[in-house]
């Protein structure tokens, strides 16, 4: 799949949404099943349709294949691709007597986990690595994983001869359908446990606490997850493991927010700063930076550092900086700042300005593009 083009393979346009590609990926596969099609490279198309769409139906994956032209550009988990008959089987569910089944062996996976990570907004911006603590089923260390006593072995199923799946042929009106459906003398292990691990009861795993690291991507946003492909609960008596699922919780900044990828932040001038203009420190991800008010800067002004604001997690770039100036005014002044006012008052006459038209909020909507 490494040459392909995923929406290519679908038949699906870059900006498809998750239900029209579910939609294109259930007319291929029913098509392409090695069990109905009478295509000579049907096993082939299917692989390479499940293929696309394992990457395109999951966000995250998704998110790095249009960023990068891969899902694992840095080899974090990302890029690990499951049984494509596993996929087929999640999205159409037990199809029962309709005829479509497994056309080779696939042992159950085991359990997905998914835990949360705090991470601050400088982390959620620029990427970090963190190592969280899982408590997960692993391997027996008694049996290794096989859930049979030391001395012993599992023996093979001989009502499905060690393939964990029994195949009925049936006819219907569209011509002879294959139904594959799980052992039911060893429930799809292939393997039978005489003598199950004193250990584990035959489960072939104990929960064990693990440190995992875990590399979060420079632009993520409160709430999205990240996939460690493997990182969950291994299957029972060796069956591939699930996956682990880490949900990221952005915690609040003292002073700055997010508008998709632009930060906003407030900052408080005094009144001689707004009317003359002064040059001023204000703080970024980058550190601080110094701008420039023009004389007369009025209250909700805003000023754009263009590109410091939060890198672009499907793409290059970062948003910028939004500043949107207050004027602060005093509540205590002295009696020579009183002075000074009272001359500037009467300087200044006594006439007001009704606002017509477009308001403060209106003016910040217009500023920030709202």
């Amino acid at each position: 799949m490494a040459d392909k083009d995923y929406y290519s393979v679908l038949g699906v346009s870059r900006d498809a949404s998750p239900e029209e590609i579910k939609k294109a990926y259930r007319q291929l596969a029913r098509k392409f099943h090695p069990d109905v099609s009478s295509e000579a490279d049907a096993e082939e198309r299917f692989k390479e349709i499940n293929g696309a769409y394992e990457v395109l139906s999951d966000p995250e994956k998704r998110q790095m294949y249009d960023r990068f032209g891969t899902v694992s550009p840095t080899g974090n988990g990302f890029g690990d691709y499951r049984d494509p008959f596993d996929i087929f089987a999640e999205v159409f569910g037990n199809l029962g007597g309709f005829g479509f089944g497994q056309g080779r062996q696939s042992a159950p996976r085991g359990r997905d986990l998914r835990v949360s990570l705090d991470i601050t907004f400088e982390e959620a911006a620029f990427g970090v690595e963190k190592t969280i603590e899982v408590q997960r089923a692993e391997a027996c260390d008694t049996c290794h994983g096989t859930g049979a006593e030391p001395g012993t072995r599992p023996e093979r199923c001989t009502d499905c001869n060690g393939a964990g799946k029994v195949r009925r042929t049936q006819q219907t009106f569209l011509g002879a359908f294959v139904n594959i459906t799980p052992c039911p003398t060893c429930n799809g292990s292939g393997t039978i446990i005489r003598t199950p691990c004193h250990s584990c009861h035959g489960s072939g795993r104990v929960r064990k606490a693990r440190r995992i690291p875990v590399r979060v991507p420079a632009g993520v946003d409160d709430g999205i997850s990240v996939r460690l492909a493997g990182g969950g609960e291994p299957g029972e008596h060796n069956a591939p493991p699930g996956d682990l699922y880490v949900g990221l919780r952005v915690q609040p900044h003292p002073y700055f927010k997010r508008r998709d990828n632009d930060v906003i932040v407030e900052l408080k001038v005094n009144v001689a700063q707004a009317t003359l203009g002064a040059t001023v420190p204000v703080p970024t991800l980058d550190g601080t930076q110094e701008i420039t008010l023009q004389p007369g800067t009025q209250p909700n002004s805003v000023l754009r550092l263009r590109g410091l604001g939060i890198p672009h997690l499907r793409g290059n770039g970062r948003g910028d900086h939004l500043i949107v100036v207050q004027v602060a005014i005093p509540t205590k002044i002295n009696e020579s700042q009183r002075h000074l006012f009272e001359n500037l008052a009467e300087s200044l006459g006594t006439a007001v300005v009704v606002e017509e038209k477009q308001g403060i909020v209106d003016r910040i909507k217009d500023a920030l593009g709202l």
